[in-house]
């Protein structure tokens, strides 16, 4: 049941995304940095934060405090690994990828009764 909502959570946020806002920032923002540029200049890695924000804010809502807390630092962490790649939609991409794939593993390990 839960994967249903996450799936209309998803297709809820890009629906309502904008051509000038990337999932987790104003892509009109006077000061972006230059991943932040790249994300809303790429369509693809529009998509991509689109998707990790949206699996991040519902995995926040599903974990217990101890475990939202160490996914909000990981979080933090990634970020910074993000604005490292600079403008190299390659890296950006890369970056995504693995990180949506730490969230969904993260998703799969939640306890859910039968």
């Amino acid at each position: 049941m839960r994967s249903n909502h996450l799936a209309a959570a998803f297709v809820f946020t890009v629906a309502m995304a904008g051509t000038s806002h990337a999932a987790s920032f104003d892509c009109e923002a006077p000061t972006l940095k230059p991943d932040e540029k790249t994300i809303c200049d790429v369509r693809a890695l529009n998509d991509a934060d689109v998707k990790m924000v949206t699996t991040f804010d519902l995995l926040s809502g599903l974990l217990a405090m101890g475990a939202r807390g160490t996914m909000q630092d990981q979080q933090t962490e990634w970020l910074k690994k993000r604005q490292a790649c600079g403008a190299d939609v390659a890296c950006l991409t890369s970056s995504y990828e693995e990180r949506l794939k730490v969230l969904n593993d993260t998703y799969k390990q939640i306890n859910r009764p039968l």
